[in-house]
């Protein structure tokens, strides 16, 4: 038997259609395959986000339209919803707010510069191999891996004003006249100069708590930085601090720019640390704290969730523009 006649090109024409005959459609194509089962490998992930992330969040956003104490929202219900910005006036226009929003910046940019830069120092420090280099990364991650409850149960044990190490040490070697309370003192003049005892503190702990995870990353893209450049930098005639301008900071940039943007965002929402140590006394006050005095102290949801919503828009800003950055090839 011979087959279907070829047309001139090789191919098998197909028949005209006519009455009586199925059509059955082709399958996917390779293409539409693969992206058809990447969106169903991604689908478990969007839906966690999505449950975790964003319905919190449009609840949040709801909430801050609502003048709702904490009393009444159990019995809230969708006929009791409304949209009223009386608590962003109110929050805007509160006294102290502009206050805790000036200690926030303060105490997001210097932990962030201060943690950034412990991390560098150490990683450069332990670059090069030598005995025991090994157990000084080790050591260095025990601030990062101890609880804060702990690591801020201990802190206030050494500055306790009456039974301290650290003011006792002050009255014995360095003729302190009277112990000072450094976990509630606003500021104290030191050679002329107004110094925040309360917010220097912890910022202080901040910076040890989180210098860390600057160090693991820095360390582990200073490895990968060609030795051969900076051989050739040395042999060409360069000192230390421009091998580390000129050779090493740029290839730390991008490492550099991610940190920042992280540390940064951690450190403006931070709340246990602050509050574990200082409860917002001395002037440390930050947004996350205010935030939770309205929710528990003042029991106003709507006015904690507006709080939530304007540091969320805050946030917004350096996340954007670390993307402009990135998009431009300066990170």
């Amino acid at each position: 038997m011979t087959g279907p006649p070829e047309g001139p090109d090789g191919r098998t024409p197909t028949a005209a259609p006519g009455p009586g005959r199925v059509y059955h459609r082709r399958g996917l194509t390779r293409r539409a395959r693969e992206e058809l089962h990447g969106r169903l490998l991604v689908a478990p992930t969007l839906l966690v986000v999505g449950a975790v992330v964003l319905l919190p969040f449009a609840a949040v956003l709801v909430l801050s339209v609502q003048e709702l104490r904490l009393i009444e929202i159990g019995a809230l219900g969708p006929a009791d919803l409304g949209v009223s910005l009386a608590n962003f006036a109110d929050v805007l226009t509160a006294s102290g707010f502009w206050a805790a929003v000036r200690t926030t910046l303060v105490y997001a940019t210097a932990t962030t510069v201060g943690s950034l830069a412990a991390g560098l120092a150490l990683a450069l420090a332990l670059r090069r191999p030598f005995r025991g280099r090994g157990l000084m990364r080790g050591l260095a991650l025990v601030p990062y891996v101890l609880p804060v409850v702990a690591a801020a149960t201990i802190t206030e044990m050494l500055l306790d004003p009456q039974y301290g190490a650290v003011n006792e040490a002050g009255r014995r070697f360095l003729g302190w006249e009277a112990p000072v309370d450094f976990l509630t003192e606003h500021r104290i003049d030191v050679a002329g100069l107004p110094v925040p005892v309360a917010l220097s503190v912890v910022v202080a702990f901040e910076v040890w708590k989180s210098f860390p995870l600057a160090f693991l990353f820095l360390t582990a893209r200073l490895q990968a930085v060609p030795r051969d450049v900076e051989e050739a930098a040395v042999v060409d005639g360069a000192s230390p601090l421009q091998v580390f301008r000129h050779v090493l900071l740029p290839q730390l940039a991008g490492v550099l720019g991610v940190l920042a943007l992280l540390r940064f965002i951690w450190s403006f929402q931070n709340f246990n640390d602050v509050y574990l140590l200082t409860g917002g006394a001395g002037g440390t006050e930050v947004v996350a704290v205010r935030v939770y005095r309205e929710l528990v102290t003042g029991a106003d949801v709507g006015s904690a969730a507006a709080l939530g919503v304007l540091m969320t828009a805050a946030l917004a800003v350096p996340l954007l523009l670390y993307l402009r950055l990135v998009r431009k090839g300066r990170l």
